[in-house]
């Protein structure tokens, strides 16, 4: 299979593009951070344009957005905003054109109208639903980062502890998540590409592991792997999500089940960091 990654250098995007290539496929990469011309705000971008008549099927992951600070940040800015709309509008034109078979990567966010963020990927699941593609949402995928001002709450801590031996928290830490293991996000996407054909379109597909864990507790397990880290809360309480909580459908596991439990999946981050491969 010839795949197109759309933010193959993003949290998801990286290991997705890793690996299509261990299976074997070929893979289209796609992102500015690689190249200024793979912009996707450029409209009827030539690179694009010839990476799409050749694939077989797209992954629509680039966003412009990361992890709670970053939208804290940004989310509320002109910037921010119109990079969105830049992206999704020059990207689904030529995904029409083309006719492609893709899937877009939504989030369990995309009900909370409050959020920017969450309005524009709803935005996104209108246009995906119009064109026939597979909308999936994610809950918190976590996994290698490169870009440090977007770090993801489990890549920060963890870069904390090695680095500080502090874990020093935007939050008091009592707000509860689901987490996936990036692999696990990986398996979970290619399964749906392959089976694109024979999944109904009214199905919600969230990629989530179905369990909840407190962002305290996370904390626990990473200081855990760097003894005499300590732990600081803070007196803020969340409120990128102002204490919504959605409850993930179960629709994806008629064909993808999750893999990774949380301990593992961050023994496998914070071998990475302290230099393992």
């Amino acid at each position: 299979m010839k795949y197109l990654v759309l933010g193959s250098e993003g949290q998801v995007g990286l290991a997705l593009t890793q690996y299509l290539k261990k299976r074997g496929d070929t893979v289209y990469e796609f992102d500015i951070v690689r190249n200024p011309e793979e912009d996707l705000r450029i409209y009827n971008n030539a690179i694009l344009e010839k990476y799409l008549a050749d694939c077989d099927f797209v992954f629509f992951l680039a966003f412009d957005v990361g992890g709670s600070l970053y939208l804290k940040k940004y989310q509320n800015t002109y910037e921010f905003i119109s990079n969105n709309v830049k992206i999704m509008n020059s990207t689904f034109d030529l995904l029409r054109k083309y006719k492609s078979k893709f899937i877009f990567t939504s989030s369990q966010m995309s009900n909370m109208n409050y959020s920017s963020y969450g309005v524009l990927k709803a935005i996104g699941e209108y246009y995906t639903k119009v064109l026939g593609g597979l909308i999936v949402k994610f809950w918190n995928v976590y996994g290698i980062e490169n870009d440090p001002e977007k770090t993801h709450v489990i890549t920060d801590f963890v870069l904390k502890a090695k680095n500080s031996k502090c874990i020093d928290m935007l939050t008091d830490g009592t707000e509860v998540r689901q987490f996936l293991y990036a692999d696990d996000a990986c398996e979970a996407m290619t399964t749906l590409a392959q089976k694109y054909a024979e999944i109904p379109r009214d199905q919600e597909l969230h990629i989530t592991s179905f369990e909840w864990i407190s962002i305290l507790d996370i904390a626990g397990i990473i200081a855990h792997h760097f003894p005499g880290t300590v732990i600081k809360p803070s007196q803020s309480i969340d409120n990128v999500q102002q204490g919504k909580r959605n409850e993930p459908d179960i629709s994806i596991k008629n064909y993808w089940k999750p893999k990774t439990k949380m301990p593992e999946g961050i023994s496998q981050i914070v071998a990475f960091y302290n230099g393992g491969k």
